[in-house]
């Protein structure tokens, strides 16, 4: 499951979201539902703001309610293309670092964000990427419930609860697709659509 490089994982995703934003003629106008407070521009500025905190020091690890309304705030008068020819400039450094230095949480934020923008435009696509099926199987792996459960995705059955991965143990099961245990596991669904 670590054999991804993050470096590249988070160069892909930056194309496909450069992609996708970069002849919008009004994301500032087009609101992101995944982030209910933010733009589609102050999506991609949140995103440029974190290699350019991380770069020059003041980040160190995933930045608080506060920290990303100064970072959107601090974009919020330039144009979307000048911010993402900013990220373009930005990003080869971090992107290395990353390739070194496996930092989860940064692949995971450009990650969760392309698919907020995807679903804000209605251009859904990079679904099945690796960073999203071994993100998905990390996040999973990460759940701590009250009561055992076995989660079904179409790479494999994950065991996580109180009892681990004992064999001879009754638990809940789900059974859903890597993208959808990436988007519950990253905040993107609620109760009803869990239900379904």
């Amino acid at each position: 499951m670590d054999d991804l490089d993050l470096g590249i994982a988070y160069r892909e995703s930056r194309a496909r979201v450069v992609t996708l934003v970069g002849d919008l003629p009004d994301a500032a106008q087009i609101p992101v539902p995944g982030c209910p407070e933010w733009s589609v521009h102050g999506v991609v500025s949140h995103l440029v703001a974190v290699v350019e905190d991380v770069l020059a020091g003041r980040l160190t690890g995933p930045p608080t309610d506060e920290q990303t309304a100064v970072q959107v705030a601090r974009r919020a008068d330039r144009s979307t293309v000048s911010v993402l020819d900013e990220w373009d400039a930005l990003a080869p450094p971090f992107e290395e670092f990353l390739s070194g230095m496996p930092v989860w949480p940064a692949a995971l934020d450009v990650l969760s964000h392309e698919q907020d923008i995807r679903g804000a435009v209605d251009q859904p696509g990079a679904r099945d990427v690796p960073g999203i099926r071994q993100g998905a199987q990390r996040l999973v792996g990460m759940l701590q419930p009250t009561v055992d459960l076995l989660i079904r995705m179409e790479d494999g059955a994950y065991p996580v609860g109180p009892a681990g991965a004992a064999a001879d143990v009754e638990r809940l099961e789900l059974t859903t697709t890597c993208f959808e245990a990436f988007r519950f596991r990253l905040g993107r669904r609620g109760r009803a659509q869990l239900a379904l």
